[in-house]
């Protein structure tokens, strides 16, 4: 498929932008051994750089990764795999110890990959040659073209626009043994206004363990959970695992259930997010969220299901949806105190207890529920925080 470019229009404020398109491949055995190989090669691969990398510190003091190429004569199979997945392998560990050096509050050092702990994918960039060959990764008819893998089936749900330019390509294998393709498209796209959010556009969110979220307006979640619905399933899934003798054919198809079903809860919560996330994206001009850490919120509540909720994810989410439509997400500090302080007259009640699900303010007399004060108080802290950003950088 070849590459257009989209049309400029004179005087028109552009930005670029990213978007993904996954879908899954239906590869042929053959394909999917030069799939495994690429994928265990980029692992090698990145396991000896980082190797390489420590010993070079440690002899001078000084921070040095060798390039692919290096490893080749060493290691002959790494010819067999795609060399724009072995490029980009170097480009990842690069960033990766740029990220560390950077900000090491956010980034860890770079540890090794195990076969077992890390996910199989590896990524391909696309080389376009403008016409005088097919790009190097592209779709055609109801397939795509891999380096090294050639044309594989696919199903495709969605199409690129004609004047996307296509980055590059990450294939990845699920435990269960399913294989995807996720495209990176880059285009440009007509910047748009942002909107001045008013109360009564914007909304406030408060992490809920009950209800997975309470908002501004009274409304709640109250998302299945999914993990605990198949809990009992899983359990009697996992003690007939127990019984059987590893590496038998009970045991490898019994694995494969469970491998599924786990999926299939994974596959679940995805679902949810993804439509909650993006029905609130396109009903509201703002939204506002209290910074959480789930960690510890999990430590402290054991039992709880609250990492069962992603709830990191649907916030993920939810900011690049709001973006992608010019509208803003702010994240308020978490330090502040939304739940004692009464939204009606801003008093704080510092006596209020932990388990109380309402109170009444001991100021103005106020009856509040606790989780939608919160998310008000969310709601209002985040407007003013967003009217002082705009007052700073001068945004009308």
């Amino acid at each position: 498929m070849g590459i257009e470019k989209e049309p400029a229009t004179a005087g028109e404020d552009r930005e670029t932008q990213y978007t993904t398109i996954k879908v899954r491949i239906y590869p042929t055995p053959e394909q999917a051994e030069v799939m495994d190989k690429t994928i265990d090669c980029c692992r090698y691969l990145w396991n000896r750089m980082l190797a390489d990398e420590q010993e070079f510190y440690a002899a001078t003091d000084k921070h040095y990764i060798p390039a692919p190429a290096r490893y080749k004569k060493s290691a002959p199979y790494l010819k067999e795999a795609d060399s724009q997945a072995l490029v980009a392998v170097h480009q990842n560990i690069q960033k990766a110890f740029r990220d560390f050096f950077t900000k090491p509050e956010r980034f860890h050092y770079p540890t090794f990959k195990k076969k077992k702990q890390h996910r199989n994918t590896y990524r391909s960039y696309c080389h376009h040659y403008h016409g005088k060959a097919p790009d190097s990764i592209r779709i055609e008819g109801n397939g795509i073209v891999l380096p090294k893998v050639k044309w594989v089936k696919a199903k495709l749900h969605r199409r690129p626009e004609h004047w996307w330019t296509l980055q590059y390509a990450t294939v990845s294998r699920n435990p269960s043994g399913k294989y995807y393709c996720s495209l990176l498209y880059q285009y440009r796209a007509k910047r748009r206004a942002r909107p001045s959010p008013l109360p009564d556009r914007t909304l406030g969110i408060k992490y809920s363990v009950r209800h997975y979220y309470v908002d501004s307006v009274g409304s709640r979640a109250d998302s299945p959970r999914w993990f605990r619905d198949s809990a009992e399933k899983l359990k009697e899934m996992q003690r007939r695992l127990s019984r059987m003798q590893p590496g038998s054919k009970n045991y490898e198809a019994q694995h494969q259930k469970l491998v599924q079903l786990y999926e299939h809860i994974a596959n679940q919560r995805q679902d949810y997010i993804h439509k909650e996330t993006t029905r609130i994206a396109n009903a509201w001009d703002a939204v506002c969220i209290r910074r959480s850490d789930m960690a510890r919120t999990a430590r402290a509540m054991r039992n709880s299901g609250v990492l069962d909720s992603a709830f990191g994810k649907f916030k993920f989410c939810l900011e690049y949806k709001l973006k992608r439509q010019g509208k803003a997400f702010v994240v308020v500090d978490r330090i502040q105190p939304t739940t004692k302080t009464c939204h009606a007259c801003g008093s704080v009640n510092e006596s209020l207890n932990m388990r109380a699900a309402a109170w009444v303010c001991p100021h103005c007399g106020a009856r509040l529920l606790r989780e939608r004060n919160a998310a008000e108080n969310i709601r209002d802290m985040g407007l003013k925080q967003l009217r002082e950003e705009q007052s700073i950088y001068g945004v009308a």
